[in-house]
């Protein structure tokens, strides 16, 4: 199962007849495709194409489905999109689930959980705290997983009014800022350790993710940090309100 994993980060097209494949190849592991798919399965890790990447997003029939917003649309500011996403992280015995809240604009991750198991809770959770510590975004992209489609998970965007935007199936490609960050988080974090438990996973994970907003360069960002660009959006959106707010005061009296 780690080999599963680690090959699928890499290559998250592979079905079970190219991850049998590659497990001998890569790793001299040789087990039968029953075999192969059963594992796969109980990972929750389908190829991208032409479903979607992972068992993290099956969607729940009976909940509401919204479109996709973004095509064509690029993320101008800090807090105009954020993407939601759901990942699996290794144990000594076991998996757990990691969320994490991205910022478009700034790759900022404004929140994350971890939860022993697939029930939405944690997923409401960060977004109730990245609402709370950085305000309310202006789109919010997810897939189409029972997680973000149930009605608490939306009630909380409704009540922000926070515009509902997700992926299409068979559109790995929609939310690929957080696939990205799930493959730094698994190359520079947990691939190099090994996580006693789940309390053992938050508080490393903790840590990595203040090193990746706070200190680690990005180059599509000309190696500035997530942390810099976020804030100095946030700065600039506000210093550009005031100086609206000023305009409109200045403009009403002199109409007065």
């Amino acid at each position: 199962m780690d080999a599963i994993d680690r090959l699928f980060t890499d290559r998250p097209i592979y079905g079970v007849p190219k991850m049998q494949s590659a497990l001998k190849r890569e790793y001299q592991i040789v087990i039968g495709i029953d075999h192969t798919r059963r594992l796969m399965r109980q990972m929750g890790l389908i190829a991208i194409y032409p479903k979607k990447s992972r068992n993290t997003s099956v969607s729940d029939k009976e909940h509401a489905v919204y479109p996709y917003l973004l095509r064509g649309v690029t993320a101008g500011n800090p807090n105009h999109i954020w993407g939601s996403d759901i990942t699996y992280i290794r144990l000594e015995q076991g998996w757990c689930y990691l969320v994490a809240i991205i910022d478009w604009f700034s790759r900022y991750i404004v929140s994350w959980e971890l939860s022993p198991t697939m029930e939405s809770g944690f997923c409401i959770t960060a977004l109730t705290n990245a609402i709370q510590s950085h305000g309310a975004p202006e789109i919010s992209n997810t897939d189409q997983g029972s997680q973000f489609t149930d009605r608490k998970f939306i009630a909380v965007l409704k009540e922000h009014k926070i515009r509902i935007s997700m992926d299409g199936r068979g559109r790995c490609m929609d939310n690929i800022f957080t696939e990205r960050l799930w493959r730094s988080v698994k190359y520079e974090e947990v691939y190099l350790k090994s996580y006693r438990d789940i309390d053992d996973a938050r508080n490393n994970l903790a840590a990595y993710f203040r090193f990746y907003n706070d200190h680690r360069p990005h180059q599509s960002l000309a190696y500035r940090t997530p942390a810099e660009l976020y804030l100095e959006g946030k700065t600039s959106i506000t210093k550009l309100q005031t100086s609206n707010r000023r305009s409109t005061s200045i403009l009403s009296t002199s109409t007065v």
